[in-house]
């Protein structure tokens, strides 16, 4: 190979891949945990190496030029080759020091964590334990976490999945809520109730109509993404919401919503990439995890 021909650095090119992907510097930075002139000055340092222009500025927004698309699936694959890299080498670490970084809901990283990381830093203290508390899919495949966990069985095939427990999901409201309505006992009884919904309220709705209930998208007048959001309102008494029981049991500003409802039942599984299993520190928390959620 003509390694003298090789002539720009890779931080560079992850620089354009990654504002390539994200869209803009600004998004690019954030996701790589650095700052926007840096990344602006790693891309205009690649451009220079190679003598070509990888973007235009259209409108305030970043687009690729002809010579950036072509570059593009090339950069792609070293991005993809790296993360490789990266994924094998931690499948070969015997080492507990380092981190390791968890994708999981919310509402499980506010109230069911807590406990198992206290008692994980307690006896690991090497792991260093990142959070990425968000409702989203991770790709773990691209190492956007090392585990995660899911409410649903994963179809990759290159991912292992442990089948954790089944949860339950139950309607909540307080005390007070109920009683502005009329204190239903019945699902028919709910017709007229005000429900926190979420941004995509179909499943919710088809589920609470399945077992009875008749409702519709008015029933719905406030919507989030935001699980702890969704939470917060219905403490504050602002409609009805559904959570895991085992969660919304041990709030004492709400009671069951129809008690003798039937609950919402979904999984839980703990993913991780098939190599990185094989890494000690993973293993580790990855067991932890396991064992603490069930």
């Amino acid at each position: 190979m003509d390694w003298q021909s090789v002539n720009f650095d890779w931080n560079h090119a992850r620089a354009f891949l990654v504002t390539a992907e994200e869209g803009s510097l600004t998004a690019a930075a954030q996701a790589l945990g650095t700052t926007q002139p840096t990344l602006g000055r790693q891309v205009a340092a690649l451009e220079e190496e190679l003598d070509v222009v990888l973007f235009d500025r259209v409108a305030g927004r970043l687009v690729l030029t002809p010579a950036g698309e072509a570059l593009l699936e090339f950069v792609q694959a070293m991005g993809e080759s790296a993360l490789h890299i990266s994924r094998v080498a931690d499948s070969h670490a015997t080492g507990l020091r380092g981190k390791v970084s968890v994708s999981v809901s919310e509402v499980y990283a506010a109230f069911l964590l807590p406990p198992i990381l206290e008692k994980l830093r307690r006896e690991e203290p090497d792991i260093e334990v990142e959070i990425i508390a968000e409702n989203a899919v991770s790709d773990l495949g691209r190492r956007e976490a090392d585990i995660a966990v899911r409410n649903f069985r994963p179809e990759e095939p290159d991912l292992i999945a442990r089948k954790i427990r089944d949860d339950s999901g139950r309607l909540y409201a307080t005390p007070a809520y109920l009683q502005s309505i009329g204190n239903p006992e019945q699902p028919e009884d709910f017709s007229e109730a005000s429900f926190i919904g979420f941004a995509d309220p179909d499943s919710i709705l088809q589920w609470l109509n399945g077992i009875g209930m008749s409702l519709s998208e008015r029933n719905m007048p406030l919507l989030t993404r935001s699980y702890l959001v969704h939470w917060s309102m219905v403490k504050q008494g602002l409609g009805i919401g559904i959570m895991p029981e085992q969660i919304g049991d041990a709030e004492a500003a709400v009671v069951r919503a129809c008690p003798n409802m039937p609950a919402f039942e979904f999984p839980i599984w703990l993913v991780s990439h098939r190599e990185l299993k094989h890494s000690r520190r993973i293993r580790v928390v990855f067991d932890r995890l396991a064992s603490g959620l069930s």
